[in-house]
């Protein structure tokens, strides 16, 4: 099947806009590698104090300076169901490296918080500043120089984005991403969204919600609705850094083992001792980011993502926006129905057939470049397969032609719908992302007077005190990444929800965020600019009638545009949301981000390498560098 025309004219775009970054970023790779392993730019020194407390065959492998060393960066910790599987990971990657005469270290552990647990906390406002802090952190853990390929040990919301957003920063190193898994499906999600309901209206208890959440989240692995976390991990696949068919095997059995094994020896067979020598820098092509757009739109995923894969392009000096979104979600079909765009969780779709099955169909539909790099080689479709067992070992096999059950994942040829279910909406009141592929036909139009917010503990006020039932839009503003770094806002989902179900006409447009689980109400998000970088959202009053289109694209305050014109920006007191709860200490963060469309990111583009400028020491083993511990005591003899 021929390249779909859009898709192959949103590429060209992307290539020409992204020239002059992606060839600075591809500079940046040629300087960093080195021939050999890494390890052989230290000195003696370095290298002594690199394996020090390592085993005495894999210290005597470092030494010689001739095997790959990979690197283990790893999100783990027990208080997050889906990274607790992690503890047992790097055992069996270092095996499992052993076995094909390679080496593993742990590299260094990067922080990881659950946005499941700080929802409607303090914590949550620096949840998005977390993505940053990873990248931050995988830099800090390869920052020895030790490694010559990488595996990194995430699953959810900002984690991901994170360590691949490092990882590219050490782009001449090979990468393999390896999850940990979904937890076996509880509680069903329309049941659970009831019960959350219930609790809204006061109709259920306080222990009866926690009951109902306890049976929804219930053991090891991700959650199971595909919220940001199970979108990070269908992104990996399509985006050739998985191997084929790893993101939905749930953890403790076999095959997430065997798969954990298969992960941890591609790793050494495609660094440049491996002979397959593929660096993550390469796969993230310009090609590489638009099959992720696709592949997210394809399946309905987070709108988180309209703000973390802007951020993994720059990260590879590629320029994306959210017209580059829009014009491809206008193309593209939607294949699956996983909650919260359907009643079905991820197992379910792994059962159905799973990612394999849905990058095979856009393939086929011409809707995928086929001619990217991924950790496999040249070509996607070597991702199009089902993994199982032969003993110990992880082998794939051909997908069954049809779906297993096309009520949750359809063919290209029978989507559930013509697009991918998430549209921009432009206006006077800025830019912003909307999903509906959740939201009923019926209410993808609302025009009401605006009620405004400046915090979502505000509009519960109001909701409790039953002053909410009505037509409304309501306006939450101060929400965006520098006023509080932009928290996630699923508060207000039960409430706004029990509104729409009782027959009234209402909406959210906000700078803040609603993620992979926002549903059945109409939100414009991640309004572009925000009020603190000059957004036109301050300028909106009680009162107001606001326009929300999905089926034009049209956010609009319908305000003569004179009198727009006369007003000054809603001005309101942040300080709570600075301090506490760490918050102090993400001032920086704050005062350095950039806005929403271009991916809500402290980080700048890849900038051009002065020709004076080396990336690294180039001293052979043995040498004395000077200022080490081996200087210092030649100069100063005991």
């Amino acid at each position: 099947m021929a390249l779909h025309p859009v898709v192959e004219s949103v590429t060209k775009r992307i290539i020409e806009r992204s020239r002059p970054s992606r060839a600075a970023y591809l500079a940046h790779l040629d300087a960093a590698r080195v021939d050999g392993p890494q390890r052989g730019a230290l000195s003696c020194t370095n290298l002594a104090h690199g394996f020090a407390a390592f085993p005495a065959n894999d210290k005597l492998m470092l030494k010689q300076v001739k095997k790959p060393s990979v690197a283990i960066v790893s999100a783990y910790n027990d208080m997050l169901s889906a990274h607790q599987p992690f503890e047992h990971f790097p055992a069996i990657i270092k095996d499992a490296v052993r076995e094909v005469g390679a080496v593993a270290q742990f590299a260094g552990g990067v922080p990881a918080m659950c946005d499941g647990v700080t929802q409607g906390q303090p914590g949550m406002e620096l949840s998005l500043f977390s993505r940053d802090a990873i990248a931050m952190a995988t830099a800090i853990a390869l920052s020895h120089n030790m490694f010559d390929s990488a595996v990194y040990l995430g699953v959810c919301d900002k984690i991901v984005p994170g360590l691949l957003i490092g990882a590219l920063h050490f782009g001449h190193l090979p990468a393999v991403f390896v999850p940990a898994g979904p937890m076996t499906t509880g509680m069903s999600n329309k049941e659970k969204a009831r019960i959350r309901q219930l609790y809204a209206q006061g109709k259920a208890t306080r222990d009866e919600l926690l009951e109902c959440e306890s049976q929804s989240y219930h053991g090891a692995g991700t959650c199971t609705f595909y919220g940001t976390a199970n979108s990070n991990q269908m992104l990996m696949e399509i985006m050739g850094l998985h191997m084929p068919g790893a993101a939905f095997i749930t953890p403790g059995t076999a095959l997430r083992d065997g798969l954990t094994r298969a992960a941890a020896q591609r790793a050494v067979a495609i660094s440049q001792q491996g002979g397959s020598y593929t660096p993550v820098g390469q796969i993230v092509d310009e090609k590489c980011i638009v099959n992720a757009v696709v592949g997210l739109l394809a399946t309905g995923g987070s709108t988180n993502h309209t703000l973390h894969l802007v951020a993994i392009a720059k990260a590879a000096g590629i320029v994306i926006d959210w017209n580059d979104f829009n014009e491809l979600s206008a193309i593209v079909p939607m294949l699956t129905r996983i909650y919260p765009n359907g009643d079905a969780d991820v197992n379910h779709f792994q059962a159905a057939g799973g990612p394999g099955f849905v990058i095979r169909e856009l393939l086929d539909a011409g809707l995928l470049h086929d001619d990217v790099t991924t950790i496999l080689g040249k070509g996607l479709r070597a991702h199009c397969f089902e993994p199982f067992l032969d003993g110990e070992t992880a082998i794939w096999k051909e997908l069954p032609a049809l779906t297993g059950d096309d009520s949750v994942l359809r063919p290209a040829s029978a989507p559930f719908a013509r697009d991918g279910g998430m549209i921009l909406v432009a206006g006077n009141l800025g830019r912003a992302v909307m999903k509906i592929s959740a939201v009923k036909e019926e209410h993808r139009i609302v025009e009401a007077p605006a009620l405004a917010f400046n915090s979502q503990e505000d509009f519960m006020h109001a909701y409790t005190a039953g002053k909410l039932d009505r037509d409304f839009v309501a306006v939450l503003r101060f929400q965006g990444p520098r006023a509080n770094g932009m928290p996630e806002l699923h508060a207000l989902t039960p409430a706004l929800a029990n509104l729409q179900d009782a027959g009234r006409h209402v909406a959210l447009v906000t700078d803040g965020r609603m993620s992979g689980a926002s549903g059945k109400v109409p939100a414009a998000i991640h309004v572009s600019p925000e009020i603190l970088a000059g957004g036109p959202l301050g300028l909106v009053r009680d009162g107001d009638i606001i326009r929300l289109d999905a089926t034009t694209g049209t956010l609009e305050a319908l305000v003569p545009a004179a009198v727009w014109a006369a007003r000054s920006q809603a001005t309101a007191d942040l300080s709570s949301s600075h301090i506490g709860m760490g918050r102090e200490l993400f001032t920086m963060f704050r005062n350095a981000i950039s806005e929403a469309e271009k991916g809500a990111t402290t980080f700048p583009l890849p900038s051009p390498i002065p020709t004076t400028v080396s990336l690294h020491d180039t001293a052979d083993i043995g040498d004395t560098v000077p200022g080490s511990d081996e200087d210092f005591l030649i100069k100063n003899p005991k």
